[in-house]
């Protein structure tokens, strides 16, 4: 990622603890992938430049996650949006191996109509999943007394989506 490095470094921890905590909850490798994929791409190019090659082993890795994604559409229109992310990180591999390297960070690398639908796409998805983590009171007399343990709150699974939806959003920004 092109850009200043304390907000690459920042968006590496976000991704990298997503990532961690989807792994842990071991029921979404995808979103595992998408999380420790975009902490690769975010780290700034002051540090570590990936060879050309590898943002083609991006590409092709998120590709078959695309794929993936778009046959588990089948079951649930939920994997839509993991076919929107893995197609989101395919297109920003292939922007960054097919432009110069000084271009990245200052707008215009990237097809700008299709750039612009991705941001409108990602957030949009930030508000909504944010609204979504608004907590609703609690009806007298609802029976919840048991809270479920900590990998399998909802709450938090949300959390994880949001934060890889703004780190999506602040990717596509700086390509």
């Amino acid at each position: 990622m092109h850009g200043p490095a304390s907000s690459g470094w920042l968006l590496v921890a976000l991704c990298a603890v997503t990532g961690a905590y989807c792994l842990v909850r071991m029921r979404s490798g995808g979103e595992a992938l998408m999380g420790f994929g975009m902490a690769a791409m975010a780290v700034p190019a002051a540090v570590f430049s990936p060879p050309s090659w590898a943002w083609l082993a991006y590409a092709s890795v998120f590709g078959a996650a695309a794929v993936h994604a778009l046959w588990a559409a089948r079951a649930g229109a939920r994997h839509l949006h993991h076919l929107a992310g893995a197609s989101a990180m395919v297109y920003m591999s292939v922007v960054m191996a097919v432009s110069p390297a000084h271009a990245h960070g200052q707008g215009g690398s990237g097809v700008p109509l299709l750039t612009g639908a991705l941001l409108l796409y990602f957030a949009g998805y930030v508000l909504l999943t944010g609204v979504r983590l608004v907590p609703v009171p609690a009806v007298a007399g609802s029976g919840g007394g048991g809270s479920a343990p900590w990998g399998d709150r909802p709450e938090l699974a949300r959390a994880c989506r949001l934060s890889m939806g703004i780190a999506m959003v602040a990717m596509l920004l700086t390509l």
